[in-house]
């Protein structure tokens, strides 16, 4: 049964196609976050990965060889034959893009990291770093292992051999093995195109919140989605990502700020922009208007409650003004207006605030709030994109697409 014929095929390419042609080798060791290795391989086959299983004898008592077959629709190397497996995929003139070593037990780095070569994963280890293969490794194992002075020498070792490490996830005396979707998006970062390599960009996401009292706020329905959909796809894209928003998700790869007000987020971007930018997409919900917080809660038998709003300061104004030559992404948000007027005030955003480009979307609609939109993209030349329907996933993946188009990476 070829991979047109198997199962798996419903599922290929479905999440997005950036590992179209791209052949990644699993390499499973005996750790029990062998159980993870089928639902990751899938995940890669999502975004059009090829997936070739190679496992070593422990991790066949973990799993057996036939999860990881129909998981991946191809045959599970075992063991090292007659067709030298090894040199075909990772030899010089091998198919392979990336050996992924997930889950890599302590046994297996330091094995690697001194040259032992006695199990198939060592071997393709092994050839791999002879042939200039990029390798990826993610540990998993027990929290007293992962801190044995040999084992974190060893990790060091192999970062100093060129190889790439996903520190594993420190809970319950464990080392855990990274999250799939992390796993996922390194694979994608290293095999990408790399059009934003050394590109330092500065995001803001989610809805800003304003106090009116210890328990009350002023906010919007914003989820923040749109903004890390953006810094994960700039992250693959081979950018350096701050995401300044109001509540951290501990996203991989990505540093973030916690900004709350809008004055916070003001304060966070200009500090960020100072340590060096080459790019700023202000796709935060940033209120407009403030009130002067009371310092108790304001009593809830009030048959009326009077508040009086205060416009707060502009994130792009106050950008443009100290840093007029940074290339600054709007995005603008109206609701039950015409594309014709979405398009005529995103316009004036731009004229306003120098933009190089802006996002406009109608939020009486979709959006806000929810993980489906529609857009427009409006560049400096005056030319419209869309509307652009889909998860926000894939619109932040038009999104730096179009950016990539102007910019010219």
């Amino acid at each position: 049964m070829t991979m047109t014929d198997h199962p798996t095929q419903q599922i290929y390419q479905t999440l997005s196609d950036t590992l179209h042609n791209k052949t990644i080798i699993l390499a499973v060791t005996g750790s029990i976050a062998a159980v993870r290795t089928i639902e990751l391989s899938r995940e890669l086959i999502r975004h059009g990965a090829r997936i070739k299983a190679v496992m070593s004898s422990a991790a066949t008592n973990i799993i057996h060889p036939d999860a990881l077959h129909y998981a991946t629709a191809s045959p599970v190397i075992t063991r090292i034959s007659g067709a030298v497996e090894h040199v075909e995929y990772c030899g010089e003139e091998g198919s392979a893009d990336l050996l992924l070593i997930a889950p890599c037990t302590a046994n297996t780095i330091s094995k690697i990291a001194v040259g032992i070569d006695d199990t198939p994963v060592t071997t393709f280890a092994t050839t791999a770093l002879g042939s200039g293969k990029q390798i990826l490794i993610v540990p998993a194992m027990h929290g007293s292992m992962y801190n044995h002075l040999a084992i974190r020498d060893n990790i060091d070792k192999l970062r100093a051999m060129g190889i790439h490490i996903i520190d594993p996830v420190i809970e319950e005396h464990s080392a855990k093995i990274a999250a799939n979707e992390d796993i996922v998006l390194v694979v994608r970062r290293l095999l990408g195109d790399g059009r934003l390599n050394n590109k330092r960009i500065i995001i803001t996401g989610g809805g800003t919140m304003e106090r009116i009292d210890p328990i009350r706020i002023l906010t919007s329905r914003a989820s923040g989605l749109t903004g890390i959909a953006l810094a994960q796809e700039s992250y693959y894209r081979g950018a350096d990502v701050v995401l300044i928003h109001p509540k951290k998700r501990e996203l991989y790869g990505i540093t973030e700020i916690e900004a709350v007000s809008t004055c916070d987020m003001i304060c966070c971007v200009l500090d960020e922009i100072k340590k060096g930018c080459d790019l700023l997409i202000s796709s935060a919900a940033i209120s407009d208007y403030t009130v002067k917080p009371e310092a108790m809660k304001i009593p809830s038998q009030q048959n009326e409650l009077t508040l009086t709003l205060y416009p707060t300061p502009k994130l792009l104004q106050t950008v443009r003004e100290d840093f007029p030559g940074l290339p600054v992404i709007g995005f603008k948000a109206l609701a039950n207006v015409s594309k014709e007027q979405l398009l005529i005030s995103a316009q004036n955003l731009m004229k306003k605030n120098g933009l190089s480009m802006v996002v406009a979307n109608d939020v009486g609609k979709e959006g806000m709030g929810s993980n489906e939109n529609t857009v427009c993209i409006l560049d400096s030349s005056g030319i419209g994109t869309g509307p652009v329907s889909g998860n926000k996933t894939a619109i932040a993946r038009t999104i730096i697409d179009r950016i990539i188009e102007v910019w010219g990476c």
